[in-house]
């Protein structure tokens, strides 16, 4: 069972391609353009064990918002193609992720509904601008937006809880883990329904 996808999608204001294996180990490679925001797209590659191609030209003369936003949408677009039928899967995962000071809880419920809870961010990460010296900055109001796009496209429930966190980097990277450690055991395969044993959820 090939569990892949590749995704295509052009508009006036960006240019996206993505490649998915859900049964890879992590392989990743990723250019947005954005500097900080390739560094989070590597780290959920990483931690959910998914094969991760992503090429994205956008209009980074305007800023990263348009880019970000439309590398999730084919991302979530690639991950609900790759998931197929969905049969045999766990469906559901949690993880508690921690990065020195922060602490991240995400639940993922690959339900076919489309849902988002994010709660806990401390309110000034909003207004945060992360990285930028060769490029724009990655606002941190985008962390939010991120994750309610990819669950709307690859239609998952998911909840993320910023649980502690003081430093905005830690708080957006833990996020993205707690999000691909989730993901990685709800994707894997229940050896109750196969019948085949599953690694999926080791490293």
């Amino acid at each position: 069972m090939s569990r892949t996808a590749r995704i295509e999608r052009q508009t006036s204001e960006s240019k996206v391609l993505v490649e998915v294996d859900l049964d890879g180990s992590g392989r990743h490679d990723i250019s947005t353009g954005v500097g900080f925001y390739d560094h989070m797209l590597t780290a959920f590659a990483r931690h959910a064990l998914v094969d991760l191609t992503v090429q994205t030209e956008g209009d980074t003369h305007i800023d990263a918002h348009h880019t970000v936003e439309d590398t999730a949408i084919v991302l979530g677009q690639a991950l609900r193609e790759a998931l197929g039928d969905k049969k045999g899967i766990r469906r559901f995962g949690d993880a508690t992720v921690p990065l020195d000071e922060a602490l991240v809880q995400a639940v993922v419920d690959v339900s076919g509904r489309p849902y988002c809870v994010h709660t806990g961010e401390p309110d000034a990460q909003a207004y945060v601008a992360i990285g930028g010296a060769t490029g724009p900055a990655y606002q941190g109001s985008l962390t939010r937006h991120v994750f309610e796009t990819i669950a709307f496209h690859a239609h998952l429930a998911l909840h993320v809880r910023v649980l502690a966190g003081r430093d905005p980097h830690h708080l957006v990277e833990t996020q993205f883990k707690a999000f691909a450690r989730a993901f990685r055991d709800a994707v894997a395969l229940d050896p109750r329904e196969t019948g085949v044993p599953s690694t999926k959820g080791t490293l």
